[in-house]
């Protein structure tokens, strides 16, 4: 029976998406909308009841909406997937961040700003003057095992990062500005010469050296300086190209947030209990457990009051609010957020020995005349309205108006527009031969689009996409016929000369300081679409310039960025989402703030069964 109502809903999904192009024609107010999300919620649910000490000896029951399992990844530096973020985040940090966008932080407390204060695991001392920065550890800093951590655990978080044999897509080109990073990177030197120990690895002192001193290491998150420690006493036998794999990574990992980990069972749950050698407010919740649930479970599993509430969720269930804002037991919280999905286009390959990506403009998608005809040819505002439910909006750039004053409201959109995608490929010889149409060397153009497996709403986009290039004359299809499963389509993205994909619908997750270089520039892992350009390292450099300290350079850099990426049309933005959670009303000190430096610690119960 379920199987059917699924096969009905994705039915009738289709044939309302199908109505799309017709009316957009008809009605141009229509193509404009979409562009706002219309709810508004609170970033805080505040519960008047007293916190029951009986219920807080019970277990927080968490779930982790997803069709695949998770791949079991603990350590911050390998995480490249959503769901091992949220699964592992009890122990990774105890900040909101790692909710709200992705960032175990688990060393700096953040102002409301995300700008980093003292008061945490560690502080923080920018002197701009001598360009460095130096991380001072609590001498009570411990780790989940009781082992101390050391200036050498913050140290050596760089060590794994930058190592040649990590192939972490946490590392970014950004970070070369650590002085001597780039050469032990390129494996020119066995350490990292602008790192020291005032007091030995031992101690608690550890100080960075910079080629410059740019003005986003205030913040956390940065693309310079990393935020997490690493247990190097615990890893130090396990060669860092095995790390990824070890059980010091999988199975038996150790935390310095609120809670260690007490049970794993593999793609299915992890379970959790207070760590107690926290340096921080102590957890007031004895258990909690996060459970992977199938995403068409999504409202069933809240009506029947399975889990206090969602970890974390992704735009695709925003069909379900309309149901869930219903429940009686259940309130609804969220904010703006920093997660977007988005199109992107195969268009070279990444280089295994310099670790730089390396565009092909003679590529089946290298020609940016089709990438930009086949945003054109698409209604995204108009399905943002339909199946975002005043929580999804259709954004002009890859900067979330999260940012505020970075945010660039003038880049022009891609709006739909058959017409334009149809000359843009008629002026870039794309010709017919037959029913479809040939790239301008006379050779065949057949396009693979992937879309990793999701929801009925997700389907109905894909078959969207798939119905509109074919409209204007490309042989577009599904790989397999099909959505592929989450992890096969990301491991086959992460092949640095795949040919498989040529245009894929992901998504990401931002860190709270805005600069984009981890995601788009030319060494970074996650620009699985290679997209690389002397115009864009340019523009991600300037950044974080020396000139970047005067602001307005700086946002215009930033603003500058987002109009000349969107003309590439490599990475194109089709969904940002307000980030909601609905939450059983039996939860206390849920607060989205950015400020909330002890989001797990503050949340108690105040009734043993859900409400």
């Amino acid at each position: 029976m379920h199987i059917r109502i699924k096969w009905f809903l994705v039915s009738i999904i289709v044939l309302s998406i199908g109505t799309l192009s017709a009316c957009s024609n008809s009605n141009t107010t229509e193509v404009k909308s979409g562009y706002k999300p219309s709810v508004k919620l609170s970033s805080s649910y505040h519960n008047s009841n007293s916190t029951s000490k009986a219920a807080d000896k019970g277990t927080l029951n968490l779930a982790e909406f997803n069709n695949s399992p998770f791949t079991g990844v603990a350590d911050p530096i390998f995480q490249s997937m959503q769901e091992d973020i949220d699964m592992f985040a009890p122990g990774n940090g105890g900040s909101t961040s790692i909710l709200t966008t992705g960032n175990a932080n688990n060393l700096f407390n953040v102002d409301h700003n995300n700008q980093i204060i003292n008061g945490g695991l560690a502080n923080l001392k920018l002197d701009k003057k001598d360009k460095s920065a130096t991380i001072t550890a609590r001498s009570n800093a411990k780790w989940s095992n009781g082992m101390p951590l050391t200036a050498k655990d913050i140290e050596y978080a760089y060590e794994v990062l930058a190592n040649k044999d990590s192939n972490t897509p946490e590392f970014n080109q950004d970070m070369e500005d650590i002085k001597g990073l780039k050469a032990y990177h390129e494996g020119k030197a066995s350490s990292i010469s602008g790192i020291t120990f005032p007091n030995g690895q031992n101690g608690k002192k550890v100080v960075l050296h910079f080629e410059h001193f740019a003005p986003s290491l205030k913040y956390s998150g940065n693309t310079i300086m990393w935020d997490t420690a690493e247990p190097y006493e615990y890893e130090k036998n396990v060669p860092i190209s095995k790390l990824p794999k070890s059980s010091q990574v999988r199975s038996h990992p150790i935390f310095v947030g609120p809670y260690k980990l007490s049970k794993i069972v593999n793609g299915e749950s992890t379970s959790w209990v207070p760590n107690p050698y926290y340096y921080g407010k102590k957890p007031q919740i004895q258990h909690i457990n996060i459970q992977v649930v199938a995403n068409n479970d999504f409202t069933s599993a809240l009506r029947s009051k399975k889990y206090d509430f969602p970890i974390s969720i992704n735009s695709s269930e925003n069909q379900e609010y309309p149901q869930v804002k219903n429940l009686n037991d259940y309130t609804e919280v969220g904010d703006m957020g920093t997660m977007y999905h988005y199109l992107a286009f195969s268009v070279g390959h990444a280089d295994s020995k310099t670790q730089k990506n390396i565009m092909d403009k003679n590529s089946k998608m290298g020609n940016v005349n089709l990438r930009q005809a086949m945003m054109y040819a698409l209604d995204q505002g108009a399905l943002a309205k339909k199946f975002g439910y005043g929580l999804s909006w259709y954004p002009n750039t890859l900067i979330s108006p999260y940012y505020g004053k970075y945010y660039n409201s003038k880049t022009p959109r891609y709006t739909y527009d058959m017409s334009k995608a149809k000359k843009l490929l008629d002026e870039a010889g794309y010709k017919y031969h037959g029913k479809w149409r040939t790239q301008p060397n006379g050779k065949p153009l057949t396009v693979n689009f992937a879309g990793e497996q999701g929801t009925p709403v997700q389907d109905a986009r894909y078959n969207y996409y798939i119905q509109q290039w074919r409209k204007l004359g490309i042989n577009a299809q599904l790989i397999g016929g099909k959505p592929m499963e989450m992890n096969k389509m990301y491991s086959t993205l992460e092949n640095p000369n795949q040919k498989q994909i040529d245009i894929w619908y992901g998504s990401f997750t931002v860190m709270p300081e805005p600069t984009p270089t981890q995601l788009y520039g030319e060494n970074s892992g996650f620009n699985m679409g290679h997209f690389a350009s002397q115009r864009n390292n340019e523009l991600l450099n300037n950044m974080n310039n020396n000139q970047s300290w005067n602001n307005d350079y700086r946002v215009k850099q930033f603003k500058d960025w987002q109009t000349y990426f969107a003309s590439q049309a490599a990475y194109v933005p089709n969904e940002m989402s307000m980030n909601w959670v609905p939450l059983n009303k039996r939860i206390k000190g849920y607060d989205l703030s950015p400020d909330n430096n002890q989001f797990w610690s503050n949340l108690s119960l105040t009734s043993e069964d859900r409400q």
